[in-house]
């Protein structure tokens, strides 16, 4: 730039050399991201703008007026689990206007299918309502036991056939902030399962591995309630995205099956605070999240309500899943706690790339025995989508430790791509 005041170079402030020890530290992992990944990416996204690619495809999946409707092939590959192939399809403005329609269907063999099918209506302001129905028949769930100091070496398998049909009514308000209602019906058998040379559950217990889960045998079918308040003080994009939130949900569930005695409640609460360097949304995040789940009657909660961390396995609200390094289902027990440390920032159209370092596991009752020599680390990077709240596109790959008291060693690899699923 020409010196147009006369004033010289703008002096180098003390904040720009501080910001080198950050650089220096993330360098093995910021070159191979920015070179392997972000340019070629980059380029790929020009040549096919340059060629009108995108609005090819776009003409093609969709149609009707105004390009309001469609249907997209979609697949998933999670290695450790079976992958899948489906469609997805939306319809906005569907029956009147502010009302969306989307159908989700994916099927790997005759054991592994999923739909669901989801209706929400936005009405005046940001408040909506959403109408969901989700089944998903699948054999390969991973299961370790329960507890801090599962072992890798004892995973198991075992099927699920769920049904989970529910309303949830989103009522946005301050910044990013929103309160979530919601109530429904979900139910659940299971069986044992199959995945490569991992035994089934029902062996595994047999042999003396872990005892079997609570609910396995019986399965369940229950009515739950959720509630979720967030007090977020971030601006919704484009706006720069530093900020706080706070967060706290809680669900309550009952078993028609076994009731009387089989009620249990599920509550959470999170803390993060997030910085945007620039002011260009690469945004440094610490957040911390402790979860619980206890019985509020004389039957223990079914194990797949307890608290699970690993994999996508949704947390409450905007925090990230938590433990990515690892398998869905890795962690199950009474109450868990995870630290985590995020960077993201844009790399493309509708694409964030995501480093996350994370602190945690999973504990008895309300944190009970929780020892800083049971934690676990699990590492990510990875690359999401973030133009829609109804499905994205992810590529992650993770690695997840023992604990630290058995030397914290490499014991988990994840590596997970495509259109995230149910």
């Amino acid at each position: 730039m020409p010196d147009y005041d006369g004033l010289g170079p703008r002096p180098t402030t003390a904040g720009e050399v501080a910001l080198w020890v950050p650089r220096v530290l993330l360098a093995p992992l910021y070159l191979p991201t920015e070179y392997l990944i972000r340019r070629p990416l980059g380029a790929a996204i020009s040549a096919a703008e340059r060629v009108d690619l995108p609005n090819t495809l776009y003409d093609f999946f969709a149609f009707g007026p105004d390009h309001k409707a469609g249907i997209v092939p979609v697949a998933f590959l999670d290695f450790g689990v079976y992958p899948s192939v489906g469609i997805y399809a939306f319809w906005d403005d569907a029956f009147f206007k502010g009302d969306s329609l989307r159908a989700h269907a994916s099927i790997w063999t005759d054991d592994w299918l999923a739909a669901s099918l989801a209706q929400r209506i936005v009405f005046h302001g940001k408040d909506s309502v959403q109408l969901k129905l989700l089944g998903v028949r699948r054999p390969d769930h991973a299961f370790y036991g329960i507890g801090p100091t599962t072992l890798q070496s004892a995973a198991s398998r075992y099927g699920e056939d769920k049904l989970d049909g529910g309303v949830l009514l989103d009522l946005p308000w301050w910044r990013s902030s929103k309160i979530d209602l919601g109530a429904g019906v979900r139910s659940a058998t299971f069986r044992n399962g199959h995945y490569g040379r991992d035994p089934g559950i029902l062996q595994s217990v047999a042999a003396g591995v872990f005892p079997l889960p609570d609910g396995f045998a019986q399965g369940y079918t229950a009515e739950y309630n959720d509630l979720l308040v967030a007090l977020d003080s971030r601006r919704p994009y484009p706006e720069e995205g530093s900020g706080v939130r706070v967060e706290a949900q809680a669900e309550q569930g009952n078993d028609f099956r076994q009731s009387p005695g089989s009620e249990w409640i599920h509550t959470s609460a999170g803390a993060g605070g997030f910085r945007d360097v620039n002011g260009y949304r690469r945004v440094l995040s610490l957040s911390a999240l402790v979860m619980f789940s206890d019985p509020l009657g004389s039957q223990p909660v079914p194990f797949t309500e307890l608290v699970t961390l690993g994999g996508d396995v949704p947390s409450p609200g905007a925090f990230p899943a938590p433990m990515s390094g690892f398998l869905p289902g890795r962690m199950v027990d009474r109450s868990g706690a995870v630290g985590t440390l995020r960077y993201m920032w844009p790399i493309g159209p509708w694409l964030d790339g995501s480093l996350k370092a994370e602190v945690g596991n999973v504990f008895g009752e309300h944190l009970q025995g929780f020892e800083t020599k049971l934690l676990r680390f699990s590492g990510s990077f990875g690359i999401e989508s973030d133009s829609s709240v109804d499905s994205s596109f992810e590529f992650l790959f993770g690695i997840g430790t023992e604990t630290f008291e058995h030397g914290a060693q490499i014991d988990s690899l994840r590596l997970a791509i495509g259109v995230t699923r149910f």
